[in-house]
């Protein structure tokens, strides 16, 4: 049986095995493939959830990492971070342009939807980690804003639709300090992932699996 699984698309950002990391912190097996990876790969894969990981690029240059819009619209739920929040925005009708300064370092959630699964358990005002030269100005049609900083109107919205998310922050690193719990919030509770994977016993059930083949 295939293992239940979380993937991460690539976008050539810093922290994308940090992400996966992450995630595997949770339990949750989790593998890392290239924004190239074609869309019937993923359907065959049928993943719990799909993590689209930031980027050094600007979405809205030519020949920079994209990927089919079709992927916001397979139902598996869709989490973007950073570089792939503003795609999202992007791909779907949203506005992303050059900010006037590059914001990088720590910044206070002033407003959330506390009723939204993203944000369950986070405390008021939570610590976020901000690293982005361009900025999302506007979401688009049938999404909504679900937090803001006092500099980033949107850092996190999702889709009234579709089960998408997007956050402009990045969970991943220690210094957002309810990051583990943002990105638990997604695999587990969003996705549906069983909580059952660990290094230990994916070894075991591969050699297995490898014993019966040979």
């Amino acid at each position: 049986m295939d293992q239940e699984k979380v993937i991460v698309i690539d976008f050539g950002g810093q922290y994308n095995q940090l992400v996966a990391r992450r995630v595997r912190e949770c339990n949750v097996y989790c593998e890392i493939y290239s924004y190239k990876i074609d869309i019937e790969k993923i359907k065959e894969m049928n993943p719990k959830g799909i993590i689209l990981t930031g980027g050094p690029n600007s979405c809205y240059e030519e020949n920079s990492p994209s990927y089919r819009k079709e992927l916001f619209e397979l139902g598996i739920p869709v989490l973007g971070i950073c570089y792939g929040a503003q795609f999202i925005s992007y791909a779907n009708g949203g506005k992303v342009e050059s900010a006037d300064s590059r914001e990088y370092g720590r910044a206070n959630l002033e407003h959330f939807d506390a009723s939204n699964p993203l944000f369950k358990g986070f405390e008021e005002n939570s610590q976020v980690w901000m690293s982005h030269g361009d900025t999302i100005t506007a979401i688009p049609e049938d999404y909504k804003c679900i937090a803001s900083t006092a500099n980033v109107k949107f850092a996190a919205y999702a889709s009234t639709k579709q089960p998408v998310w997007a956050v402009q922050f990045h969970p991943e690193v220690f210094h957002s300090l309810q990051g583990t719990q943002l990105l638990k919030n997604f695999v587990v509770d969003i996705c549906g992932s069983r909580q059952d994977w660990s290094a230990d016993s994916f070894v075991e059930t591969t050699v297995a699996e490898l014993k019966a083949q040979l």
